[in-house]
């Protein structure tokens, strides 16, 4: 099987990902996988959203470069659960395994397919109650009297009727205008 590693470090002065790269390897070695990539983010915390050696990973992935991640730590690797989830998930789709050393989870072990299964589930259900508390917000809100959506902005139809009547185009009309097209387009079919 085709592997890579990720790991991480938060910050670039003390900490070195060399202790997990190495615990990795000697993993990936016991297990008779064939190392293909390394990819290491040092200095970044998980929380960020861009993380240059995971962004690649990701973009490897795609490309099926590999079989299987192997990370250190889920704490490494994602920087929430619904991250972590969204990641198995693409991995998932790729016929891709997901293992994570200190948490002896492995995808592509029957009990490491029930964990993810579970934890699937638990993120289903979560986005699900989300999504319900954004109704009862919009519900709530509509019940008060409040206009939900982006206030629409006044646009002068007669600037708009002159600027095409000089050969402007949408584009150049919104633009002089400070909005956008969409809006340059419905004040000017209203006027009609």
């Amino acid at each position: 099987m085709k592997v890579a590693i990720y790991a991480r470090v938060s910050t670039a002065n003390g900490q070195d990902p060399t202790m997990q790269t190495r615990e990795l390897k000697e993993y990936c070695e016991r297990r008779g996988w064939k190392l293909v990539g390394e990819y290491v983010d040092t200095g970044i915390s998980g929380a960020k959203e861009k993380r240059p050696e995971l962004d690649r990973m990701m973009a490897d992935a795609h490309r099926r470069r590999f079989d299987a991640v192997v990370v250190w730590k889920f704490d490494r690797f994602a920087r929430s659960v619904s991250h972590l989830l969204r990641a198995l998930e693409t991995f998932k789709a790729l016929g891709i395994e997901f293992v994570s050393l200190s948490e002896q989870m492995d995808t592509s072990t029957p009990t490491g397919k029930m964990v993810f299964t579970v934890l699937g589930a638990v993120a289903e259900l979560e986005r699900s109650l989300i999504a319900e508390r954004v109704r009862a917000g919009l519900r709530n809100a509509r019940a008060k009297g409040k206009k939900l959506g982006r206030p629409r902005k006044a646009v002068d139809c007669t600037k708009i009727a002159t600027l095409r009547s000089q050969g402007c185009g949408w584009k150049k009309i919104a633009a002089q205008l400070g909005v956008g097209v969409g809006t340059v387009l419905r004040a000017d079919k209203e006027a009609r």
